[in-house]
């Protein structure tokens, strides 16, 4: 699933040929992806502009002219992508939105467990997607102080407990690992102990390594491509992720990458630079 770098870059590559744009044509190739669209939606969208592209969470945010805002989950595999006037339709390719410059956004999704819909903007504080996350990984509200607050007496480890999206938005499986090893915090430490220089270590490592990685475009592992088409490649800097059996960076003698299982999901780290 595209985790913050990744969408950040989606939204990028988007604002170039989106933001200030009319809409002159949407097209919907089926009824429904995750959820269904909301009734009237090409009718609804068509013909506005673009005033902004953003993001929230991990959703793609495209502001209208008219108070609306079109938000767009990518799902498991979903993409969005710039392509030429009049290349051929690919199967999955689900929506179709056409500017009046005649550019060619394509939201593709082969699984299907993305989800495109719409809202009032000035009411998107209290809409059901957002109303219930922390705040986002690179904002000013992420602090030493507010993390150690909200992890509090919670015995739960601390790489479950940011991939929780109620305590802070955006540090998915991958960034979490890297993040961690980056502060050389174990991800089995229970999170209630993450205070202090622990804490004041962990948040810059968040904050740094999701810079880096839109910086570099995001992670291309399976599905994730930017809006032009290209790879990200922030997968060859990674420290720990994928990396089991191979030495850390940390340079310890003996200093080996383990995987072990938390949550149902893979983490990756080293025992000898964590603790």
């Amino acid at each position: 699933m595209p985790e913050l770098p990744e969408v950040e870059t989606v939204c990028r590559g988007l604002a170039g040929v989106l933001e200030g744009r009319r809409l002159a044509r949407v097209e919907l190739r089926r009824k429904d992806l995750r959820i269904p669209f909301p009734k009237g939606f090409a009718a609804g969208v068509e013909g506005r502009r673009v005033t902004r592209i953003h993001r929230r969470a991990k959703y793609v945010l495209m502001s209208l002219d008219d108070g609306q805002v079109v938000i767009v989950h990518l799902g498991m595999a979903g993409r969005m992508t710039i392509t030429p006037a009049g290349a051929p339709l690919e199967k999955h390719d689900h929506v179709i939105f056409t500017t009046d410059k005649g550019v060619t956004v394509r939201f593709n999704d082969p699984r299907r467990f993305g989800l495109m819909t719409l809202a009032r903007e000035s009411e998107l504080d209290e809409h059901k997607l957002f109303r219930h996350l922390g705040p986002d990984a690179l904002s000013e509200t992420l602090t030493p102080d507010y993390l150690a607050a909200v992890l509090k007496g919670r015995k739960t480890s601390i790489k479950v407990a940011l991939l929780d999206q109620r305590i802070v938005v955006g540090v998915g499986n991958i960034y979490a690992c890297e993040a961690l090893n980056r502060a050389g915090i174990s991800p089995k430490r229970k999170a209630g102990t993450v205070t202090g220089a622990r804490a004041r270590a962990l948040v810059p490592a968040i904050k740094g390594v999701l810079t880096q990685a839109i910086a570099a475009g995001g992670s291309s592992l399976r599905d994730h491509v930017q809006p032009s088409g290209e790879l990200g490649y922030f997968q060859d800097s990674w420290r720990v992720y994928g990396r089991e059996g191979e030495s850390c960076p940390c340079g310890s003698n003996s200093a080996v990458v383990k995987r072990i299982v938390q949550g149902g999901r893979s983490t990756f780290y080293c025992a000898r630079c964590q603790s």
